[in-house]
């Protein structure tokens, strides 16, 4: 698999890429914003199968950057940063990162991140199945096929996990979930470290959605989605 590294260090690069490519991977270093925009426009080359992004870079900001990448590429971004506020999280995932890692970092933590996101990205569809085409709950509709959702009519711009973490909620409203079966549904993986995603996830829906008691936390067990009045 070709990666993408965007990390303006040269040690740090060079260190993780050497552990990269003993796993296989080869790794495409960017020291910046604008280079790593450019490794991403030779069309003949391999598509790259994820993006790690570092945050800080010195000629842009790392979610200038993923905003900029995302309109080009479906590519897994995966932001690998010291900011570990629920607040950055959220940001980074609202722009399109699919995953999001703090400094510092063990390195078989991210090789597991790398090939979960890979692997729950690569080929076909991966919604949570349904057997409907929309969902109404209150003044949010939900449309399967198009992957679109509204409230009050109004459109509300969701990333693929957000969408399809909603959508299995909404299949039964009032029933518990537990993290593990979202884990599992969602994100095609039973990897544990999963977990702190799900809870990003769950708080990105309840800010775009305005609707913070949509979801409720089960302590201990997992979310169910309470559905509002109209």
């Amino acid at each position: 698999m070709r990666l993408l590294l965007v990390e303006d260090d040269d040690h740090v690069a060079a260190a993780l890429s050497a552990v990269l490519a003993r796993h296989g991977f080869q790794v495409v270093h960017a020291r910046n914003g604008e280079e790593a925009l450019r490794a991403l426009l030779p069309a003949e080359k391999e598509p790259f199968g994820v993006i790690l992004l570092d945050l800080g870079l010195p000629d842009q900001d790392g979610y200038e950057v993923c905003g900029k990448i995302r309109k080009r590429t479906a590519t897994p971004v995966i932001m690998v940063t010291a900011r570990a506020d629920v607040r950055s999280r959220i940001h980074g995932l609202n722009l399109g990162a699919d995953d999001y890692v703090t400094k510092p970092y063990d390195t078989g933590e991210l090789l597991a991140r790398i090939h979960a996101v890979a692997r729950r990205t690569s080929g076909a569809e991966d919604t949570a199945p349904t057997p409907v085409a929309a969902l109404r709950l209150g003044p949010v509709a939900i449309e399967l096929p198009t992957r679109r959702v509204s409230v009050d009519g109004e459109e509300v711009q969701l990333t693929r996990k957000e969408f399809d973490l909603l959508a299995l909620l909404s299949q039964r409203p009032g029933v518990v979930f537990r993290r593990e079966q979202i884990i599992s549904e969602v994100w095609r993986t039973s990897w544990e470290g999963t977990g702190r995603t799900l809870e990003v996830h769950v708080a990105s829906l309840r800010s775009k959605l305005r609707l913070p008691t949509l979801i409720e936390t089960v302590r201990g067990v997992g979310y169910r989605l309470v559905a509002p009045s109209a």
